[in-house]
C-alpha cells in the first residue's frame, strides 16, 4: 500500500510540474523534496538518490550540460538540418507572429484574445462607405459588364479615378484617403458583392503592387511622383510577376534585368537592359506604369563585386520603348482588366529600381514583407462578399420559392445547404474582420493572411455551389437577373490567385506556421547558423531544454484534456461557449505535440510530406477561425440570438480539426507512434461529431425571413433596391410577401368560400367586399408581381446572344482598353 501510494504521489507531481510547464529548478526541488519525504516517511533505496543525482546534477550544471548534452545535439542538429534557400529564410524573416502564435504554444490565453480590440471605421471611411461607395454601386450593371461590354463602362472608371477608390492606401500627405485595412476591407466587400469586375479593379492598386512598395521602400523621389499621381487616378498600376514558367514558385522567374551602359536621354549611363514574359496581370491592358519582378545580373561587375543581385522590383513607364502590354485574357467569362505583358532588351536607368540602387536584389523580402499584409485583405473580402451574398439572396430566395405548397427553404434538403451557407458566412465575416484589425495594430500576418485566403476563398466556392443547388436553373440562366451564376463562374479564380490555394494550404499555412510560431524552433535554426560557436552554444542550450519541456507538456496535457474533457481547463465565460474555449485549449496542446513529433520523426523531410503538412495547418487553420469566431461573438455584445450559427460555426471547426489529426495519425510515418499517439490524444474516443440536424433547422430557419441575425450575416454588402440590384430587389419583395402572406390569410378568414384563389384574384374579391383596404389590395398584387418576378429567368433573341461571341473576339483581338 505504501509503494502503491509513492508511486501515485511521484506521477501525480511529474504530471502536475508537466501540465504547468514547470522550470529545471522547479523539478529540482521537487524530486529532492519527494526523496526527502520518502526517506523521513519509510526507506530510500539509495539507488534512488544516485539516479536523482546523476539526472539533475548535469543538467543544472550549465558547462557540464552544455558539453556532455548540449554540443553533440547541436552537432546533430545542423548535419540533419535541412539548408534553407535564401527565399526561404527571406519568407521565415518576414511578417511578425501574432495570435496564431499563442495557438501554437498549446495554452492559449483567452483574455489576450479578447483583449484585441475590434476594427472598427473612422467617421470618414464610414461617410465614404455610405456615400461614394453606394453610388458606384448603383451606378454599375454587372451583365452589361460582362456579357456586352466586356469592361468597366468609360463613366465608372472616371468615377473611380476622381472619388481616389486607387488610393485607399496612400497617406493623406500625397493626396490619398489612408483608409484603415478594416475600411479598406469593407469597400472590397460591397464592391464585389455587385460586380467581381468591380471589386477586382478596385482591389489590385490598393495590394501588392507600385504604390504598396512606393510606401514601405520608395525613394522619396519615387514617393513623390508618383503617389499624387496614382491617387488622383493619373496613373493605373498593375504589377507583373508571375510568368509561364514560375506561377507559384515566384523565386523561379526567368526574367531578368542586366546591369549595362546605355543612351538615356542623350547621355550614357549605368542602367538595366530588362527582358520579360509576363501573364495573367491584372489591369496590364489599361495600365499606365508597370512594376515589375526581375532577377538582376552584373556580369561586367559595374555596380559591384556580385553577379547575381536576385529579385529586383522596379518601376517601368509603359510607354517606355520596347514594352508590350495592351492585349487581355478572358478570366472565366469575368472580364476584369487583365492580360500578358513583355519586353526584349528594354532599357532603363538603375533609378527606376524600387527603393533606388540600395535595394537592388531586395525585391523578394519586399514582395514577402507587403503579400502578408495584402493576402488579408483583397482576396478575403472577395470571399467574404460572395458568402454574404450567398447568405442573404439565397435565403430569401428559399423563403419566396415554392413547391409542393410549401417554401423550398423549409424542405430538409435545401436546409444543409442553407445551414452550410449560414454557418461559413459567419466564420468567413469573423475571420475576416480579424485578420484585417491585426493589420491596423502594425501586424504583417504572413501565417493568419494565408490563413484567410485559403480558407475564406474555399468558403465562397462552397456556398457557391450551395446557393446554385438551392436557385437551381435560376442560377443556370444567365442574363440581368441571376445574381448567382457569375460569381459561381469566377469562383476559381480568387481560389488560384496570391498563391494557389493547393500550395497554400499544403506548403505555406504549416510550412511557414510551423517555424514562425513554434516557441523553440526558430531559435533552434538560428542558433544552428549562428557562427560564433560560444554564442550558438548559449543560444541551443536555452532553446533545446525549453523544447523538451514543451514537448513532455503538451504530452501530458493532451492526455489529460482528452482524459478529462477539458472540461476542468478554464474557460473565460460561464455560458455555452465556455466548453468552446476549453477545447481548443485541447486541440492547442494536440497541434504542439504532434508538430514536434512529426518535426522528430521526419526531419527535413516534413516540408515534402505535404498532406501531413496540410493537416498539421488544417488544425492550425480551425483554432484561428474558431477562436475569431469567439472574438466575433464576445466584440458584437455577446447577442444571443446568433448562438445557433455561432454553435455550427464552433463545432465545424472541431469536427474538421479533428478529421485533420485522425488523417495525421492514420498516415503517420512511424505506424507504432501513430498507434499510441491515438491512445493519448483520444483515450475515451473521438470527441466531436458534426453539427446535429436539429442545430441546422436552427440556423437554416436564421437566413428565411429578416431577422437580427440575418441582417448581421449580410452586414456590408450592397441592398439597396436600385435598378440593376436584383439581390436588393428581391429583400423589397421578401418584405412585400410576408406581410401578403398574412393578409391573404385575412382576407380568405373574411371571404369564406368565396375566397378566390390566386393573390391577385383574393385582393380583388377583398377588396370588392371590403376585407381588404385599396392599400392592401396593392399590396397583395405587388407581392405577387414581385414573386414573379423572382422565380422568373431571362430569355434572349438569337442576335442578342451572338454579343457574347463578338465579345469574347473582342478580348481576344483588340490592343490597349481606353480607360
Amino acid at each position: 500500500m505504501s509503494a502503491l501510494f509513492w508511486t501515485l504521489a511521484f506521477l501525480g507531481a511529474l504530471g502536475a510540474m508537466a501540465y504547468h510547464r514547470a522550470t529545471l529548478l522547479h523539478w529540482t526541488l521537487a524530486g529532492a523534496t519527494l526523496l526527502l519525504a520518502k526517506t523521513f516517511f519509510g526507506t530510500t533505496p539509495w539507488l534512488l538518490w544516485v539516479l536523482y543525482l546523476a539526472i539533475f546534477v548535469p543538467l543544472n550544471l550549465k558547462g557540464l550540460r552544455q558539453k556532455y548534452l548540449t554540443a553533440p545535439a547541436l552537432a546533430m542538429f545542423r548535419k540533419v538540418s535541412p539548408k534553407m534557400s535564401d527565399t526561404e529564410k527571406v519568407a521565415l524573416d518576414a511578417g511578425t507572429v501574432w495570435w496564431e502564435g499563442e495557438l501554437f504554444r498549446g495554452k492559449p490565453n483567452w483574455s489576450d484574445l479578447h483583449h484585441i480590440p475590434a476594427p472598427k471605421l473612422s467617421a470618414e471611411e464610414k461617410a465614404f462607405i455610405d456615400g461614394p461607395v453606394e453610388e458606384l454601386c448603383a451606378m454599375v450593371n454587372d451583365w452589361k459588364i460582362c456579357h456586352d461590354d466586356a469592361d468597366l463602362p468609360p463613366e465608372v472608371w472616371d468615377f473611380i479615378k476622381k472619388n481616389r477608390f486607387f488610393a485607399m492606401i496612400i497617406p493623406r500627405s500625397y493626396g490619398g484617403l489612408e483608409f484603415s485595412a478594416y475600411a479598406h476591407s469593407q469597400v472590397l466587400i460591397k464592391l464585389n458583392s455587385v460586380s467581381p469586375v468591380l471589386g477586382s479593379t478596385v482591389s489590385v492598386p490598393n495590394s501588392l503592387g507600385p504604390a504598396e512598395l512606393l510606401l514601405h521602400y520608395g525613394t522619396e523621389a519615387q514617393k513623390s511622383h508618383y503617389l499624387p499621381r496614382l491617387a488622383r487616378g493619373e496613373e493605373v498600376p498593375c504589377f507583373a510577376l508571375t510568368s509561364p514558367e514560375a506561377g507559384s514558385d515566384a523565386g523561379a522567374i526567368p526574367d531578368v534585368g542586366i546591369v549595362c551602359k546605355g543612351e538615356w536621354e542623350g547621355r550614357e549611363i549605368i542602367g538595366m537592359r530588362l527582358t520579360w514574359d509576363k501573364r495573367y496581370i491584372t489591369l496590364a491592358p489599361v495600365a499606365s506604369v508597370l512594376g515589375l519582378a526581375f532577377k538582376l545580373q552584373d556580369p561586367e561587375h559595374l555596380l559591384g563585386d556580385k553577379d547575381d543581385y536576385g529579385i529586383t522590383c522596379a518601376l517601368i513607364p509603359v510607354a517606355t520603348p520596347g514594352v508590350e502590354i495592351g492585349r487581355r485574357h478572358f478570366p472565366l467569362n469575368i472580364p476584369f482588366q487583365n492580360g500578358p505583358t513583355r519586353g526584349q532588351d528594354v532599357f532603363v536607368p538603375l533609378d527606376y529600381i524600387i527603393g533606388g540602387q540600395a535595394m537592388a536584389g531586395q525585391g523578394w523580402r519586399m514582395l514577402v514583407e507587403c503579400l502578408s499584409a495584402g493576402r488579408a485583405i483583397s482576396l478575403p473580402s472577395g470571399g467574404t462578399a460572395a458568402v454574404k451574398v450567398a447568405a442573404i439572396a439565397t435565403g430569401a430566395y428559399a423563403r419566396i420559392r415554392k413547391q409542393f405548397k410549401m417554401p423550398i427553404g423549409k424542405m430538409e434538403g435545401v436546409e444543409e445547404a442553407l445551414t452550410r451557407i449560414a454557418g461559413h458566412a459567419y466564420q468567413a465575416d469573423a475571420v475576416r474582420s480579424f485578420t484585417v484589425g491585426a493589420v491596423d495594430l502594425g501586424e504583417k500576418p504572413s501565417v493568419p493572411s494565408a490563413i484567410v485566403k485559403y480558407h475564406v476563398t474555399e468558403m465562397g466556392r462552397q456556398c457557391m455551389i450551395d446557393a446554385m443547388d438551392v436557385h437551381g436553373g435560376k442560377a443556370v440562366i444567365l442574363g440581368p437577373k441571376n445574381y448567382i451564376g457569375r460569381g459561381y463562374q469566377g469562383a476559381p479564380i480568387s481560389i488560384t490567385v496570391e498563391g494557389a490555394n493547393i500550395l497554400t494550404r499544403s506548403m505555406i499555412i504549416y510550412g511557414q506556421g510551423a517555424i514562425r510560431c513554434h516557441p523553440y524552433v526558430l531559435e533552434e535554426m538560428r542558433a544552428g547558423m549562428e557562427t560564433d560557436e560560444a554564442r550558438a552554444l548559449d543560444q541551443f542550450d536555452a532553446a533545446l531544454f525549453g523544447h523538451v519541456g514543451f514537448v513532455i507538456s503538451n504530452l501530458v496535457r493532451s492526455f489529460w484534456l482528452g482524459l478529462s474533457g477539458a472540461r476542468l481547463t478554464r474557460k473565460p465565460f460561464a455560458d455555452s461557449t465556455g466548453a468552446y474555449y476549453q477545447q481548443l485549449t485541447r486541440l492547442s496542446s494536440n497541434l504542439a505535440l504532434l508538430s514536434d513529433l512529426a518535426m522528430a520523426v521526419l526531419g527535413g523531410e516534413l516540408k515534402r510530406r505535404e498532406k501531413i503538412s496540410a493537416r498539421l495547418g488544417d488544425i492550425l487553420s480551425m483554432l484561428f477561425i474558431g477562436s475569431s469566431v469567439l472574438k466575433r461573438y464576445e466584440d458584437e455584445g455577446r447577442q444571443t440570438a446568433d448562438l445557433p450559427v455561432v454553435h455550427w460555426a464552433m463545432q465545424d471547426c472541431l469536427i474538421r480539426a479533428q478529421d485533420a489529426i485522425v488523417g495525421i495519425l492514420d498516415n503517420f510515418p512511424n505506424r507504432a507512434i501513430g498507434i499510441a499517439l491515438k491512445a493519448v490524444l483520444f483515450p475515451l474516443g473521438k470527441p466531436y461529431r458534426k453539427p446535429s440536424d436539429r442545430l441546422g433547422h436552427r440556423v437554416a430557419k436564421l437566413l428565411l425571413e429578416p431577422n437580427e441575425t440575418r441582417s448581421r450575416i449580410g452586414a456590408g454588402i450592397y441592398l439597396k433596391p436600385t435598378q440593376y440590384n436584383q439581390i436588393g430587389q428581391m429583400e423589397e419583395i421578401l418584405k412585400d410577401i410576408l406581410k401578403a402572406e398574412e393578409l391573404a390569410k385575412k382576407a380568405r378568414d373574411g371571404l369564406g368560400k368565396s375566397a378566390g384563389g390566386t393573390w391577385p384574384a383574393l385582393a380583388q374579391a377583398g377588396l370588392a367586399a371590403g376585407v381588404l383596404s385599396a392599400e392592401e389590395a396593392e399590396l397583395l398584387e405587388r407581392a405577387e408581381a414581385g414573386r414573379k418576378h423572382v422565380i422568373s429567368v431571362d430569355d434572349f433573341a438569337p442576335e442578342d446572344l451572338r454579343r457574347i461571341t463578338a465579345a469574347v473576339h473582342a478580348v481576344a483581338s483588340t490592343g490597349r482598353a481606353a480607360a
